[in-house]
């Protein structure tokens, strides 16, 4: 038995010191900038590794049996996500997009994967420098609407950030497992 007690006490006192040592330190408190950061990041995560995961030639593919005439097709979806993403982000910094997005459907002569993506993951760079100035004390100042409907929010704008892209995810999710692909945030470790 005392072989035993002496490995049990020094085991106590290992976590008790680590508990102390962790408790010594102190988190960041959470701010507006950093809780939104943290939802456009998950987003912009499985966003982007769905889009990954669809082949070039499958960017063309809309769904056809049942209701679903005018949809989208899946590079569609993605660029249509990316000029929301500017649009949104520069109405937080109450700017001009910087880039011509040529509505709110994004460039219809850009076609290829390479291009959808760089133009995706840069709206998302952008979207992260919008969310990055959010703070308590501007988050429900009124700011001019991209949409032209009534003055919205800095807040409501980072929400429909989120929102939107995680909408348009799902269609994307479906539009994979259609073609037999399982959305990389659906695979397992």
């Amino acid at each position: 038995m005392k072989r035993n007690a002496l490995p049990a006490a020094a085991w106590l006192a290992v976590v008790v010191l680590c508990g102390f040592a962790g408790a010594q330190k102190t988190a960041e408190p959470a701010t507006m900038a950093s809780i939104l950061g943290g939802q456009l990041k998950y987003l912009e995560h499985d966003f982007a590794s769905a889009a990954e995961a669809m082949p070039e030639d499958k960017f063309s593919f809309a769904p056809t049996n049942g209701e679903f005439k005018g949809v989208r097709n899946f590079g569609q979806q993605i660029k249509h996500v990316a000029a929301t993403n500017y649009l949104v982000a520069a109405a937080i910094l109450q700017e001009k997009p910087h880039v011509n997005l040529k509505g709110e459907d994004g460039p219809a002569d850009m076609t290829s994967k390479t291009d959808i993506l760089k133009f995706l993951n840069d709206s998302f760079a952008y979207a992260h420098k919008a969310v990055a100035t959010v703070s308590e004390k501007n988050a429900t100042a009124p700011i001019k609407n991209p949409f032209g409907q009534r003055p919205t929010t800095r807040l409501d704008m980072s929400a429909e950030l989120i929102g939107h892209g995680f909408n348009h995810y799902g269609q994307m999710v479906e539009y994979l497992r259609m073609n037999g692909i399982i959305p990389p945030a659906s695979r397992g470790q």
